[in-house]
């Protein structure tokens, strides 16, 4: 359902060599489909690309599934350039409606089942979302002439390396070994697009990131999972040993990469996008329970996750080179303000 004007949202990315519109009474400079726009990543995306870019166009499409959150969208929802619109990127008939109506420039893609352990659970419903659904874009994009298509990845498809690796990351070219039905449906959706590319000609880019954090982050993952748990006095789980390692990327730094690689990216290239903030799960969990005031007896070691990654190194040389993308946030800094504010709205 197309919901009703005075709940209009709208995402954008910046139109290229096109002459302005009028749009909604308004001349607009790029007219974005962002799915999956209600999440963590996607809304974050949303709410910082209509600031830098306020001439362009948003329509954020969104299932609303458990783990979307209208309230981070409450800044936009006033916005005449922002059109919210709920439906299922798995639905052809209704995705094929609205890239006739809206005729988009650009679009990106957020849409994902994304939490591991639910994968190992219940693998269908990501192999429906994240490889079919993408699939149904991708048709959308070839049927409607869309000009970019940029599919939001996962530094999971490669699959890991030992905890004392000490040689070069993965790169954009290293072979996909994905251990989790997750990340094996993200590796499938990124096989998909490259196929695309090649095959139809589409302007595909895609972005593999490390573990985000930031604000409005649903509370099964990580670090708002630590700070719900240590609040309410409850223990703290860890996987394992704990000393498998994560990268941890703010999540506008990446919204910072996703928009570089959507202006300046090469059709039919991936970019590699972590933060260089590689530590332990353990570490990092000690970490938030310092910044909390909390002790660290909180912390309670469970049995180790099914086919659990030890890490991810991953070589971002492509994207500092090439579009001159580094993190601009500092990660004590950014994680203190998280955290801060995870805190805020619990008290």
């Amino acid at each position: 359902m197309i919901l009703a004007d005075t709940a209009l949202f709208q995402c954008g990315v910046l139109l290229y060599n096109r002459t302005v519109v009028n749009i909604k009474n308004k001349e607009v400079l790029m007219r974005l489909l962002i799915t999956g726009g209600v999440g963590f990543i996607g809304s974050n995306y949303i709410n910082w690309h209509l600031q830098q870019y306020p001439g362009d166009e948003i329509v954020c499409l969104d299932k609303l599934t458990y783990a979307a959150n209208m309230a981070a969208l409450a800044d936009v929802v006033k916005l005449n350039n922002f059109t919210f619109i709920q439906g299922d990127i798995c639905d052809e008939k209704f995705l094929e409606m609205c890239f006739a109506q809206y005729k988009f420039d650009a679009v990106i893609n957020f849409a994902a089942e994304s939490h591991v352990d639910t994968s190992i659970i219940s693998p269908a419903i990501f192999t429906k979302t994240n490889v079919e659904g993408t699939g149904v874009l991708l048709d959308a994009c070839v049927k409607f002439a869309v000009e970019k298509f940029h599919q939001i990845s996962t530094d999971e498809v490669y699959g890991d390396k030992p905890l004392d690796y000490d040689w070069r990351g993965f790169t954009e070219e290293s072979p996909l070994q994905p251990s989790s039905p997750y990340a094996a449906s993200k590796a499938a959706a990124d096989l998909l697009c490259l196929a695309y590319a090649r095959t139809y000609g589409l302007y595909v880019t895609i972005s593999r990131s490390s573990n985000n954090y930031g604000k409005w982050q649903h509370t099964e993952k990580l670090l708002p999972k630590i700070i719900s748990l240590a609040e309410h006095g409850q223990k703290v789980p860890v996987y394992g040993s704990g000393l498998n390692k994560r990268d941890w990327l703010y999540v506008l730094d990446h919204c910072v990469a996703v928009d570089k690689i959507i202006r300046h990216g090469k059709a039919g290239h991936i970019y590699n996008v972590a933060a260089g903030t590689e530590m332990s799960n353990l570490t990092f969990i000690k970490l938030v329970l310092k910044i909390l005031a909390k002790d660290e007896n909180a912390i309670e070691f469970t049995e180790d996750r099914a086919g659990h990654d030890l890490r991810y190194p991953m070589d971002c040389e492509k994207i500092k080179n090439e579009l001159d993308w580094t993190p601009q946030y500092a990660f004590k800094e950014a994680l203190d303000e998280t955290v801060a504010w995870y805190r805020s709205r619990m008290l």
